[in-house]
């Protein structure tokens, strides 16, 4: 029996009032956020029934008054007893993070484009090691094209059209 009760002892692991203090603040900057997103975003997260109710209220207050501020510490008190808060918070990340992602391959892209344009066809043979769904012919016409536009300081169509046929065979 001496070796149970060690065991129970050990198990219990000591949260100081400071640690209690950080995990709620915490969960009140996620119950902000969740209410600083668009309906549709919100509808992504594995939200309970409770928060979602909660949330469309959030809505309808919305202005920065006191009513919002006690809004948002109940969103938080209903965050702490909910039991997926992981998973909202992986999705949250997960989201914002994506959009990331995604601004920073569409500047890649951008970069790439320009270099095609001013390098020429030895930017265009590196492209088609890297990605050899693309097409020389097309690459070049488009090229050539927007090389005119811009050297007529008027980027247009074909400035548009080489980065959308670079984004599809880059992008995921």
């Amino acid at each position: 029996m001496a070796k149970h009760e060690q065991t129970t002892e050990e198990e219990i692991i000591y949260v100081s009032k400071s640690e209690l203090k950080r995990e709620a603040l915490e969960l009140h900057e996620l119950g902000c956020e969740i209410a600083g997103l668009a309906k549709k975003q919100r509808e992504k997260l594995p939200l309970t029934d409770e928060l979602k109710e909660a949330m469309t209220v959030a809505d309808r207050i919305r202005a920065k008054t006191d009513a919002y501020r006690r809004h948002m510490n109940y969103i938080a008190k209903t965050l702490r007893s909910t039991p997926n808060v992981e998973e909202i918070q992986a999705a949250m990340d997960l989201m914002l993070n994506k959009n990331n992602k995604a601004d920073v391959l569409l500047n890649k892209i951008e970069l790439i484009r320009d270099e095609v344009i001013a390098k020429g066809d030895s930017k265009i043979n590196e492209l088609l090691d890297k990605y050899p769904e693309l097409e020389r012919q097309k690459m070049r016409q488009m090229a050539r094209q927007a090389s005119k536009e811009v050297k007529a300081e008027k980027p247009g169509k074909a400035y548009k059209e080489l980065f959308q046929y670079l984004k599809e065979a880059i992008m995921p």
